[in-house]
């Protein structure tokens, strides 16, 4: 071999190098955001909580991580092709949140993880075998909305002692509970429960349009994708019929509605992206605890209060976490 075709040879070699080595690092890791909800909707606080979690275990979007987003903006039935496009995307790993997503990304892969929040009973909803052990490719966070919807209703009867009859508002698209804890809550308490169901926004107008015919004295609205994407129209629509409301999450009562409780969302939404983080670095969903939470907030909005000729009761003032003046 001369000195020319040596040189030949290793320049050829040389210059395959770099295809070689990018084939050989790995790329940057990609979740996927499933959401029933809408992006305008979403709480910043939550995203940012999230972005915390991820950071505690050394992932930062648009350095060693991207995120690709999907959101239904309410409408369920679009879940399916959206957790389908992120599966044909081969994602790393996907976020989801609420029911209706989870079960939209689990028939969606078995293979890729996913990391849920807000399923009120993933074994129930067949979502994973068991808390302490899920199997499979899912874990998470449980919000246990339906375990507290008594607990709200008690909050209410509390504020407002004179309610003889309590609305409950449920959306019939979703997967519902049954009703026995939160009706043996109103029998305790000697309240009628009145379920009123809205799925649409027009249906939101008339379930308080029949509220107001039922001599509804309260309303309890129920943890649901679709009301957080219409937490403006029901915050109005309670003002605009002076009823007394409380909601699932702390967002409602920012945004002027009398009282929320439920569980802290910030915190949620930070481990879950710390259990994302995790699973990227080679832990396994199936051998990650689904967790329940341990801390809840009780959110009181005086001037709501005031405006509706309410007194605030001092054990409510004491237990509230927040009171919004």
């Amino acid at each position: 071999m001369n000195r020319r075709e040596f040189i030949f040879i290793l320049g050829g070699a040389a210059a395959g190098w770099p295809l070689a080595l990018h084939a050989q690092q790995k790329a940057m890791p990609v979740i996927g955001f499933l959401r029933a909800g809408s992006k305008l909707s979403f709480p910043n606080a939550f995203m940012a909580a999230f972005h915390k979690g991820l950071s505690d275990t050394g992932y930062v979007e648009g350095q060693n991580l991207a995120i690709e987003d999907r959101w239904a903006e309410g409408h369920y039935d679009r879940l399916p092709a959206l957790a389908a496009a992120l599966v044909g995307r081969k994602v790393d790993l996907i976020s989801t949140g609420a029911t209706p997503a989870t079960r939209a990304a689990k028939n969606a892969t078995s293979t890729i993880p996913i990391v849920f929040m807000g399923v009120g009973d993933p074994v129930g909803f067949g979502l994973v075998t068991s808390l302490a052990r899920p199997g499979g490719n899912l874990t998470g966070f449980s919000d246990l909305n339906t375990e507290l919807n008594p607990k709200r209703l008690e909050l209410l009867a509390e504020l407002v002692p004179q309610a003889r009859t309590i609305a409950f508002l449920v959306n019939p698209n979703q997967t519902v509970g049954r009703f026995i804890r939160i009706q043996e809550a109103a029998r305790s308490k000697g309240v009628q429960l009145a379920i009123l169901k809205a799925g649409t926004e027009a249906e939101i107008d008339a379930a308080f349009a029949a509220l107001v015919e039922l001599h509804a004295g309260a309303l309890l609205v129920t943890g649901d994708i679709f009301f957080a994407t219409r937490r403006e129209q029901l915050v109005a629509l309670a003002s605009r019929h002076a009823v007394p409301a409380i909601y699932i999450s702390s967002d409602f009562a920012a945004a002027g509605g009398l009282i929320s409780y439920g569980i802290d969302y910030a915190t949620v939404f930070r481990e879950t992206g710390v259990y994302a983080g995790r699973i990227l670095k080679g832990e396994k969903p199936a051998d990650l605890p689904v967790q329940q939470p341990t801390k809840f907030e009780l959110v009181i909005n005086l001037k709501t209060a005031k405006a509706l000729g309410l007194t605030v009761p001092q054990r409510l003032f004491a237990l509230a976490d927040e009171v919004i003046e």
